[in-house]
């Protein structure tokens, strides 16, 4: 039988103890450093992600720590030595952590997150970081273009069932929420974070009863204030309408209840749906509202709004929780410098893919809006000891195409990497969930409709300060030398 012991220290790829041990070994783990978690390429080729995933980081580091059953497993790999295991066993987190809040939309090639600690520290946080960002920032931003393409109908996580293992469906429900859906089906997200979670009834509710009906009128007898009656059963317009408006007329409208509704969960959701609102304006019921479900992503919802379906709340379920059109977010986490003497000295991956080539040292990130609208122009990265002069007009370069310039003025910088966590200590006020959502709502209305675009949006740019530029130039030419 597995141990159910489940530490989230040990959730690591083993080569991180193998290298925190040569750290050891050799006196480097005493060496601060600087490592960067970033991505490479937007999902689904949209014009920007959502990050998510901080809140679980921070409960990670908090209480970052080994136990004795954790040593225990070491030793009995017999790599490691007593005084590594022991250096374990008083182990804790001393570093600095900056981050963009929950909710930021962000792009590729830009610290999402930074880790300033010594090489240890570092290294044996990598997986779990990686893992957590990766994973709900990959289902905040399905979710985002999901609540897009909804055009401001209600839009609801309903994938628990069909998530990867338990963790996907908890905390994918509540990156969803982050993203913009507006509750989940999944009880325990609420519990744990609180997300709205609701729910009705399934066929099996139906089929329990001798008759639709009987179904119907005994659910809204029970539930007079939650009654949204599942209609495609047996027949949709033949039975399934028509029931579900005797049951509303006999049972709640005496009562004074007007707040309920029907759900579709098959069929052709456009025909139906008007169908069905037509139905049920004819009994009277203006203000039943239409819930629709069943394999729905963005570009369904899409198509449904143009062909005019009559749909007040979308039930998204796989395609949402699990990402189905491009379920990797494809993180990474790369050092970028390394303390020497008391000094910060970058470092760089070198890669023929220029994609793959890293953005040394340690970095600040701006967001430069326009003064005027309000709306995003570009990022900008910079050295850790350089601001932006946001009074004084500023010139920005494409860092592969650099005759690509352009000179801003009349903006605002604001910089994206807060303070999460200084010498191991939190600093920062970690938002909740309603809080997030509205900050993400909030920082999408900021990007133009041409980076929102599904299909080929804008590319919005990130650009690298001079200095920054000119010390990865520098960086390239000194390996090309062989000086390295």
């Amino acid at each position: 039988m597995a141990s159910a012991h489940m530490n989230p220290a040990m959730l690591v790829d083993f080569y991180e103890f193998t290298m925190s041990y040569g750290y050891f070994k050799t006196g480097y783990y005493r060496r601060r450093t600087v490592f960067d978690v970033f991505f490479r390429d937007i999902p689904d080729g949209g014009g920007f992600a959502v990050a998510a995933g901080l809140a679980r980081v921070v409960e990670y580091v908090r209480d970052l720590h080994f136990e004795e059953e954790d040593i225990a497993y070491l030793r009995g790999k017999n790599l490691f030595d007593e005084d590594f295991l022991d250096y374990l066993r008083h182990f804790r987190f001393t570093g600095d952590i900056y981050a963009v809040p929950e909710g930021t939309p962000v792009f590729p090639g830009e610290p999402i997150l930074t880790v300033c600690a010594p090489a240890i520290e570092a290294q044996l946080m990598e997986t779990y970081l990686l893992l957590t960002l990766n994973h709900q920032s990959l289902i905040a931003t399905k979710a985002n273009r999901i609540v897009r393409a909804a055009a401001g109908r209600t839009v609801l996580e309903f994938g628990s069932r069909r998530a990867q293992g338990a963790d996907g469906a908890i905390a994918g429900a509540r990156a969803a929420y982050v993203g913009g859906c507006h509750g989940t089906a999944c009880a325990l997200t609420d519990m744990a974070y609180g997300v709205p979670a609701g729910g009705t009834m399934a066929h099996a509710w139906v089929q329990m009863f001798k008759t639709e009906y009987e179904a119907f009128r005994t659910y809204c007898e029970i539930f007079p204030t939650n009654a949204v009656l599942l209609v495609d059963t047996f027949n949709v317009l033949k039975s399934g309408v028509p029931n579900a408006i005797r049951a509303f007329k006999e049972v709640l409208l005496p009562r004074g209840i007007t707040n309920f509704g029907i759900r579709l969960d098959s069929g052709d959701m456009a025909y139906l749906s008007k169908r069905a609102r037509r139905m049920l304006d004819d009994a009277g019921l203006p203000g039943c509202k239409i819930y629709a479900s069943n394999s729905l992503d963005e570009y369904t919802i899409r198509d449904l709004i143009r062909q005019g379906a009559e749909i007040d709340t979308f039930g998204v379920g796989e395609r949402l929780i699990t990402a189905k059109s491009d379920a990797v977010f494809g993180g990474v986490y790369k050092l970028a410098a390394v303390e020497e003497d008391g000094v910060l000295v970058p470092r760089i991956k070198i890669s023929e893919s220029t994609a793959k080539i890293t953005n040394p040292h340690l970095k600040r990130v701006w967001r430069l809006y326009d003064r005027e609208t309000g709306m995003a122009m570009a990022d900008q990265i910079c050295v850790y000891d350089e601001t932006i002069d946001d009074t004084k007009p500023l010139t920005i370069f494409d860092q592969h195409e650099t005759w690509k310039r352009k000179t801003l003025e009349n903006f605002e910088a604001r910089e994206l990497l807060v303070p999460i966590f200084k010498n191991g200590e939190l600093v920062y006020d970690v938002p909740d969930i309603a809080a997030t959502r509205a900050y993400c709502a909030d920082c999408v209305a900021h990007l133009w409709e041409e980076v929102k675009r599904f299909d080929n949006p804008h590319t919005y740019y990130v650009d690298l300060s001079q200095k920054l530029y000119d010390i990865k130039q520098e960086m390239l030419a000194s390996y090309a030398r062989g000086e390295h």
